[in-house]
């Protein structure tokens, strides 16, 4: 199903006013208009010319920008794909960390430090509990998806944490939950924790002059009832993949959500949680729609998807492989082409012809922003096929 708006389309028609507004810095404007450009004469492009009738076509470059919603599919799949090779016949389970809307102000201050010490007091606080005796007593892994948008596309930091049932005792073997795999660590348990290292961490930057932490906010954050959320295990691995799917390379808002744009306006689909998820509809003005959508720009070369303890690269060449064999799961490991292959055909793209249907589309001639080229070279190019 194809959208009928996109936020590709809101900027580029806005351009000139984004520019003049006053209101984006450059770090905005830069990534404005890289999804500006996105499959558009302006990043280049290439010819595709079918082996058997000679059909061409024009094919725009995307702009691969991570915060694109018209370039995370390909790159979702195959991402997926690589996932699923690590995957064992364990119960996984789903935690979700949020920090309080009274740090909002800190994480757009400070975006790469507060979400870095985000993902590293979640990964903290659930080693912590792995490691006890009491709880587990074993190395566990962790996979962490950073989101940091609401349904309104308000500012709201969160990570999304999918964590197996079990981990590895120090004779190298697979011990799960002692749950019976009801539940991962205690919730309440694990709010305090969270909130108990976070706000450790937080005093101690303040301490170091890095950031403001008046006592107000101080005490604001430890009156608050911090929010970490434990689901219940998934009911299988592929569930965890359909999850993965669903989450890893999600940007702010999809194109799908977008149901209407006027000169003015921006009208777009989301649900309120605090209601049972019953769905709504936002009208913003065009500027303020792109500043919430600014909002979600991560800094450069940030990694907002992170694997830790079993999980980590160093922990899936050591550990999974084996654990795999003693769990009676077959091993499974794909070259970088059968990976895109099988994406590209779970994603129901395919290179044939719409022409002739017989013969199959191929790259034949690269074009730069200048656009392709006149009609004549296509055919001499097509002849040297």
């Amino acid at each position: 199903m194809k959208w009928l708006y996109s936020i590709n389309q809101i900027i580029s028609e806005h351009w000139q006013t984004i520019q003049q507004a006053g209101q984006f810095n450059s770090f905005e404007l830069y990534h404005l208009n890289q999804l500006r450009k996105c499959r558009t004469a302006e990043l280049g492009g290439h010819i595709n010319a079918c082996d058997q009738c000679g059909h061409f076509q024009i094919a725009y470059n995307s702009c691969r920008n991570r915060h694109c919603p018209s370039c995370q599919g390909l790159k979702r799949e195959e991402w997926i794909i690589k996932q699923e090779a690590n995957l064992l016949p364990v119960p996984y389970f789903h935690v979700v960390f949020t920090l309080p809307a009274q740090l909002n102000g800190l994480c757009m201050a400070h975006p790469r430090l507060m979400y870095a010490l985000l993902f590293r007091c979640a990964q903290q606080t659930i080693n912590a509990f792995a490691k006890d005796p009491k709880f587990l007593g074993a190395k566990t892994g962790m996979t962490a998806v950073l989101h940091t948008w609401g349904q309104n596309l308000s500012l709201h930091p969160h990570l999304h944490c999918i964590i197996p049932g079990g981990g590895i005792d120090h004779k190298g073997n697979w011990k799960p939950t002692r749950s019976q795999g009801k539940y991962l660590f205690p919730r309440n348990a694990l709010r305090k924790v969270f909130k108990g290292k976070f706000m450790a961490e937080l005093k101690d930057l303040a301490n170091k002059g890095t950031i403001c932490l008046p006592d107000s906010l101080k005490e604001q954050l430890y009156r608050k009832k911090w929010v970490v959320y434990a689901k219940r295990p998934f009911a299988n691995p592929s569930a965890v993949i359909e999850y993965l799917g669903r989450y890893t390379h999600k940007v702010a808002i999809s194109n799908f959500r977008i149901k209407n744009v006027t000169p003015t306006h921006v009208t777009f689909e989301w649900k309120d949680y605090r209601i049972g998820g019953k769905k709504g509809l936002i009208i913003l003005p065009i500027l303020e729609f792109l500043r919430r959508f600014c909002l979600h720009f991560l800094p450069d070369r940030f990694q907002r998807i992170r694997h830790y303890g079993i999980l980590s690269s160093r922990g899936r060449a050591c550990y999974i492989p084996n654990l795999q064999h003693a769990l009676g799961m077959p091993i499974l490991r794909l070259s970088k082409d059968q990976i895109r292959i099988k994406a590209l055909a779970k994603m129901n793209i395919n290179n044939a012809c719409p022409c002739c249907k017989q013969g199959t589309l191929r790259a034949i001639l690269p074009f730069g922003r200048d656009g392709p080229p006149d009609e004549t070279y296509m055919l001499q190019a097509i002849c040297r096929m």
